[in-house]
């Protein structure tokens, strides 16, 4: 998997620094730098988990079997977990953008094309996270190893917290969606941390639906940037009065994905709050509190964005309209898949 990884981090760092300029060469070096040490790290760890299999399963392959560890899980060297467990958080948490190890990934966006901003929102970082939660039932399966939920859900509501006060200091409009990408995957971390069959649905739940949305997002963005010819958000005025459907098309995202119904994202976010209130109501107050701040400010940027003198015309865009009618009907067949995964997850 982090093999996998690793190579799609690669080609996104030559896209990031696709057009040469100063700033898009030090976005890619930056990421490529910090990519580069957190999956070393998440390597390592790695290592540790096969060196703890091989006290119980024997050496060579069994000992790499993913199923045959979970099943072992109980039997195996808790220190040995918990150091993994360490490295495993860092090194992901950094290809995921969980704050503090968040520093690559707003340049990254702001200097890249916008189809590569789209891909590492809606693709790389899930599969980050992903990769993350297959050792999180590991380490969670062992009765003596540290209890992985609670620094998750502090490392997530960290991250949803900081990067929606960030929203409102953001001058670039990619820089702003970027820092919207570390909110929602703090949550989704959150989520995951609190654990149980609902909280687990939800944020399978809402990965999905954070990767439908912000790629509609980034693809309307790079409408807007090439049509007034800057990401600034001070320059870009008037989109409702110069080009109704671009505008359209990005209230739409935005709304999306700030939670409100009758979107997809909303029913993902309310089952995280609803089944974390009725376990720890302090925790969900906390979430929905940055929740709301992001929020505040997204609706801020919004308004800026779409209402006042156009600057110059703009083209065509259309937001996907899956995240709408996921958020009124989901598949029998997608929500028993989400049900066992979350009841694998723990």
């Amino acid at each position: 998997m982090w093999v996998g990884l690793e190579l799609a981090t690669l080609m996104t760092v030559i896209m990031a620094g696709i057009y040469r300029t100063p700033s898009a060469l030090e976005a890619a070096w930056k990421y490529f730098i910090l990519g580069i040490v957190g999956i070393s790290l998440a390597f390592f760890g790695t290592i540790l988990v096969h060196l703890a299999g091989q006290g119980v399963l024997g050496e060579g392959l069994p000992a790499m079997t993913w199923s045959k560890l979970l099943a072992a899980a109980p039997q195996l060297d808790a220190a040995l977990l918990n150091l993994a467990f360490v490295f495993l958080l860092v090194g992901y948490g950094t290809k995921v953008g969980l704050v503090p190890l968040h520093a690559w990934l707003p340049d990254a966006h702001a200097e890249g094309p916008t189809p590569i901003s789209a891909v590492l929102s809606g693709l790389l970082l899930n599969v980050a996270l992903f990769a993350l939660l297959r050792f999180k039932m590991l380490i969670a399966a062992h009765p003596g190893a540290l209890k992985p939920g609670p620094i998750m859900i502090a490392i997530g509501l960290l991250s949803l917290i900081f990067a929606a006060f960030m929203l409102y200091r953001r001058r670039d409009i990619k820089r702003l969606f970027a820092y919207s990408s570390i909110e929602h995957m703090g949550l989704i971390t959150f989520a995951f941390g609190m654990g149980g069959p609902l909280a687990n649905f939800a944020g399978l739940l809402h990965m999905v639906m954070h990767s439908l949305t912000k790629s509609a997002i980034f693809f309307a963005v790079g409408h807007v940037a090439q049509a007034k010819g800057t990401q600034r958000l001070a320059d870009i005025r008037g989109l409702s009065v110069s080009h109704p459907a671009l505008a359209l098309g990005l209230a739409l995202g935005v709304i999306a994905i700030s939670g409100l119904p009758p979107f997809g994202a909303f029913m993902s976010e309310f089952l995280i709050l609803s089944s974390t209130f009725a376990r720890e109501p302090l925790l969900a107050l906390a979430a929905a509190f940055g929740l709301l701040v992001a929020f505040g400010a997204l609706l801020l940027r919004l308004q800026n964005v779409l209402f006042g003198a156009p600057s110059k015309p703009d083209h065509d865009v259309n937001a996907s309209s899956l995240v709408l009618i996921a958020g009124l009907y989901l598949p029998a067949a997608l929500i028993a898949w989400f049900q066992r995964a979350a009841e694998l997850l723990g």
